[in-house]
């Protein structure tokens, strides 16, 4: 089985590709949701949340208080690195924790939606493939505007806030142009989805966990037959 990082920028569409790649019965992970999984009360990364900046990030239930969280860390590297440090090691434990029950099930690739894969660049060496959903800059603009009922100024804003989707579309192995009519995009993934199943990329580790449990296995079989005293 093969990793495949899927990402993309705001108002790109990515989250109604995932939706296609799970309507085609693809294993997908979303990271953002394992972000919110690992900091909830009584996990580990809670506890050192609240140990290094304080009770004032929790709300009335103990839940994380992420905006005031965000604003603590805004413009602040030093206390952001510190955040990462503490949630990044926790997200990475549920992403194998994941991604190995997918492996179990048989399936040949699975897709982690990670909005900020280029961005951070930590989970990059995992993956086999990198895929961006993209669409130009006035198409981007003109459904963010739409989408979040927001001026051009505003909209802007958001966008510039973001590395340039041509950019993520420049180091990504693929790219799913999301411009024009979504049946063309639609399209695009299904062509993308029966490419990666081709692919025989997974090969490789899949034989060598059988190879090693078939080691286990003799093993065992010599130990229970040779080496331990007959009844």
């Amino acid at each position: 089985m093969f990793l495949v990082g899927l990402t993309g920028g705001i108002a790109s569409g990515k989250s109604s590709v995932i939706q296609v790649f799970q309507q085609l019965g693809c294993a997908v992970i979303d990271v953002d949701v394992l972000a919110r999984l690992v900091v909830q009360p009584g996990c580990p990364a809670h506890r050192r949340i609240v140990e290094a900046f304080g009770t004032e990030v929790l709300l009335e239930n103990g839940d994380i208080d992420r905006k005031v969280l965000g604003d603590l860390i805004f413009n602040q590297p030093d206390r952001r690195h510190l955040l990462n440090t503490i949630t990044h090691p926790e997200i990475f434990k549920e992403m194998v924790k994941e991604t190995f029950k997918y492996f179990l099930r048989g399936y040949r690739y699975v897709i982690l939606d990670i909005p900020l894969l280029f961005e951070t660049k930590k989970l990059l060496k995992y993956m086999k493939h990198t895929v961006v959903v993209y669409c130009d800059r006035d198409t981007q603009l003109a459904r963010l505007m739409q989408r979040n009922n927001l001026n051009r100024e505003d909209a802007e804003a958001r966008i510039k806030a973001q590395l340039p989707l041509k950019d993520k579309a420049r180091m990504a192995h693929h790219v799913l142009d999301n411009s024009g009519e979504w049946s063309v995009t639609k399209r695009q993934v299904i062509l993308l989805h029966a490419e990666l199943e081709r692919s025989l990329e997974y090969l490789p580790l899949r034989l060598g966990v059988l190879t090693g449990l078939a080691g286990i296995a003799s093993l065992l079989y010599l130990l229970t037959h040779y080496l331990l005293p007959s009844p």
